[in-house]
């Protein structure tokens, strides 16, 4: 049977949305690429609407809260993270609100590692150097060399989805990975991936054995040559283990100075200021980032300086960006078709109409 749902989308999600038109949803989407000012949403909200779609660029607090009382019954979110929405706001107000977790874990860690390899091996520079019509020789180390991947150290930071994701990425390249993780260590995982590092050895498809281990943070730092940040962002007092600013001054002092950065999961999860003052200095070799402590990022950033510029590649939160994984309406394959089931469940009470079922749902503990 059709449903008369309302819903406002603040920005076009593609395909997916026709889900809802088929099913009878009365529908309204933002359609300026631009983000949408808060105060159109807070009269979107009030005017009586049931669900909300919304993306990392809105801020979704106890306004909006407020003036969807009695109304709203969902935020969905179409991104995993969820900075943007005040989960204690959320669970006061007694509105559950949904993410797209997971089905851009393959893409970002894919992404991460594209990173990695870009900044080692200086793609930017040597671009430049064709482009600008300055390659006018062959040399053995002139104009410049680039590093390895295979067979370094990396440090992945954070091992849930898609520091997992980047570890299998990473072992496929013959490389020793240290494994840091504030909150849990998955020793499980770990241990499949040695056994498989093992048999590669073993039967002769790497030349070199290669090891993978959980260590404290100082010690991953210290031994990597390249470090990729998978935490989420939690600032101080929201748990035990923040990671706000993780990555400051003491942390880059702590790298080795040939080691790169890689940053594909949250901007203030860095310090940027600490960050180009470490490129500046030559504290570390280089650095790569897709998020950044505001989006856009700033015309006076420090990360645009021009003077790191040949060792810091910027990306503008790019590394969900491919088809099948922002725009598929299949919710085991896109972050759209996940959004728009999260909704869907909530509003047509799937799951026996029991929230706590749901698997989209993040704030299950203030319903």
């Amino acid at each position: 049977m059709p449903n008369n749902f309302r819903v406002f989308a603040t920005c076009d999600i593609g395909d997916a949305l026709d889900i809802l038109r088929n099913r009878g949803y009365q529908l309204e989407v933002y359609r300026d690429p631009k983000a949408p000012p808060k105060s159109l949403i807070v009269e979107k909200v009030r005017s009586g609407i049931d669900g909300l779609i919304t993306t990392l660029r809105d801020q979704i607090d106890a306004e909006i809260f407020e003036a969807g009382k009695n109304t709203l019954k969902i935020v969905a979110q179409y991104a995993v993270g969820f900075d943007n929405i005040n989960r204690a706001d959320a669970n006061r107000y007694k509105i559950p609100f949904t993410n797209t977790a997971d089905v851009l874990t393959e893409a970002t860690a894919e992404f991460a590692f594209f990173m990695l390899g870009a900044l080692a091996r200086k793609l930017w520079s040597a671009e430049h150097l064709t482009r600008e019509n300055k390659w006018g020789f062959w040399h053995p180390y002139l104009p410049f060399l680039g590093d390895e991947v295979t067979g370094k150290t990396i440090a992945i930071i954070g091992t849930g989805r898609i520091g997992l994701a980047m570890i299998k990425k990473c072992a496929g390249f013959d490389m020793n990975i240290l494994c840091y993780d504030p909150a849990y260590q998955n020793q499980e995982y770990v241990k499949a991936i040695q056994e498989t590092m093992d048999l590669r050895h073993t039967r002769g498809i790497q030349k070199e054995k290669t090891s993978i281990e959980y260590v404290a943070l100082k010690d991953a730092l210290g031994q990597s040559d390249f470090v990729s940040v998978h935490v989420p962002l939690i600032r101080e007092g929201e748990s035990p283990t923040p990671t706000f600013h993780l990555f400051n001054e003491q942390a880059f002092r702590a790298m080795k100075p040939t080691a790169f950065l890689v940053n594909t999961s949250r901007g203030p999860v860095i310090d940027e200021n600490a960050l180009a003052k470490a490129l500046k200095e030559k504290w570390i070799a280089g650095a790569a980032l897709d998020v950044y402590e505001k989006e856009p990022l700033p015309a006076d950033s420090p990360l645009r300086d021009p003077e790191i510029e040949d060792r810091c590649r910027l990306f503008p939160h790019f590394a969900s960006a491919a088809k099948i994984t922002r725009l598929s309406p299949d919710p085991e394959k896109g972050m759209a078709g996940r959004c728009i089931q999260g909704l869907i469940d909530v509003l047509e009470k799937n799951y026996g109409g029991d929230v706590k079922k749901m698997p989209y749902v993040v704030n299950k503990e203030g319903l």
